[in-house]
């Protein structure tokens, strides 16, 4: 009997297919044509990013809202920032509002979870697309990409971003793609243990996505690095895989954390998809890991002795904030 080579499954590959596109298939005039009484709103969840933000928020009114009409609303959503955040992104043309200010009565989580359920519950359009604020040399064409096949095609809820994301500073071409290290060292295995139907997802942890607020107001927000884990997860059993697409954005240039940083964002998704599990039936109930990360770290003044490094303990628990249409009646109108 002949041995065969492994496959992706019929299901994934079907959706591969019908489900994928380039950001370069979607022209402006062809969006303008098929927005008709649709009404875009544009998020930008920021903490600290006084250096990038700027730009973006001039590119996005630039480009798609005084050249062309596309979107109708841009807010920054300033996550506790306390660099210059809120001021820039304001100067550059965006509405700017305050997290804590938008979920004022509620329990106050941190995170940019809660940040984009802020910008979601500030906002009026029906198509909402969220972008990370610490994207560099940002294109129109991000949005115009999320934008395009909720626009063209009703049977679309949402639509995530995917991407080249070079390693800076390390040797070697742009296509190496080495940014992207929890994605493909603990994300895609899980999501391939556990939702198979996800695995046609190349950027599962994009920050770059755009649905329907009819749809994204039935989601939980899970705060800290749990948040697009969950989203994927929450929308595949609400509207299921054919309603969610991906589109090819190009190269997404951003800057990248360390090892000890991506180690707790890895912690987090690990609870976040325990929680899922545990949902479904999959994990025991009532139960739970245990929420804090002991790490190492060398060259400290506080090194141990015998270890020659420091103990640096974390908590990486998880919150989230139920789904904006349990709780619109108590959040603050513009």
């Amino acid at each position: 009997m002949r041995d065969t080579e492994p496959t992706v499954s019929p299901v994934v590959d079907a959706w591969t297919k019908s489900r994928t596109s380039s950001a370069q298939d979607w022209h402006i005039e062809r969006l303008m044509e098929a927005k008709g009484e649709n009404r875009v709103s544009v998020v930008l969840p920021a903490y600290n990013e006084e250096a990038t933000t700027g730009p973006i928020v001039s590119t996005i009114r630039e480009d798609l809202m005084e050249q062309v009409p596309l979107v109708d609303e841009l807010v920054v959503v300033d996550s506790r920032s306390t660099d210059r955040t809120a001021e820039v992104a304001r100067a550059a043309g965006a509405e700017v509002v305050s997290q804590d200010e938008i979920t004022k009565g509620l329990p106050r989580l941190a995170g940019k979870g809660d940040a984009l359920w802020a910008g979601l519950a500030t906002t009026d359009g029906n198509l909402v697309a969220f972008v990370d604020a610490d994207l560099r040399e940002f294109r129109p064409h991000f949005v115009r990409g999320l934008l395009g096949p909720l626009l063209t095609n009703p049977s679309i809820d949402f639509v995530k971003g995917f991407y080249h994301r070079p390693l800076e500073d390390q040797p070697g071409p742009e296509e190496d793609n080495e940014g992207g290290r929890v994605t493909e060292l603990m994300v895609r295995p899980l999501l391939n243990l556990f939702w198979p139907e996800l695995a046609g997802f190349v950027q599962p942890l994009a920050g770059e996505y755009a649905g329907r607020r009819e749809v994204l107001e039935q989601l939980p927000f899970v705060t800290g690095y749990g948040v697009e884990t969950a989203m994927l997860v929450d929308l595949l059993g609400l509207v299921g895989l054919d309603a969610l697409s991906q589109v090819d954005l190009g190269i997404r240039k951003h800057r990248h954390q360390d090892t000890e940083a991506l180690g707790r964002m890895s912690a987090q998704i690990m609870h976040t998809v325990w929680a899922r599990l545990q949902q479904q039936g999959w994990a025991v109930p009532g139960t739970s890991p245990a929420n804090l990360l002991a790490q190492f770290r060398r060259g400290d003044s506080e090194e141990l002795p015998n270890l020659d490094r420091e103990i640096v303990v974390n908590d990486v628990s998880v919150q989230e904030r139920a789904p904006l249409r349990e709780l619109r009646h108590l959040v603050p109108r513009r």
